[in-house]
């Protein structure tokens, strides 16, 4: 899946960054969800069981990303330039999409 050009346009956080951390952690920790709900799968769990396990992935996805936008806005806001402006539209936009795909 593309990523929008507009919401790859923040810096990245640098290596070493508390932030950057513990969004790697987050998705790491979804990682192994996400394999525990495949091995839940192959081994012919309750569906109830699994959909449950899947619901929190999704929400630890969903978390990752709200994260991501809205430090995107905080940044913009926080730097107060002149482009502000173009960079909170591009920064809604980009949320209303994350909302839309996670529905």
């Amino acid at each position: 899946m593309a990523v929008p050009a507009e919401a790859t346009s923040a810096t990245p956080a640098p290596a070493g960054d508390p932030q950057r951390d513990q969004l790697l952690r987050r998705l790491r920790r979804a990682e192994g969800q996400l394999r525990g709900v495949q091995r839940m799968l192959e081994e012919g769990q309750e569906c109830r069981d699994v959909l449950t396990q899947l619901a929190a992935v999704k929400a630890a996805l969903d978390q990752v990303g709200l994260h991501l936008i809205s430090e995107r806005l905080r940044t913009c806001v926080a730097d107060g330039g002149t482009d502000c402006t173009q960079q909170f539209e591009d920064a809604v936009a980009t949320f209303m999409r994350f909302a839309s795909l996670a529905r």
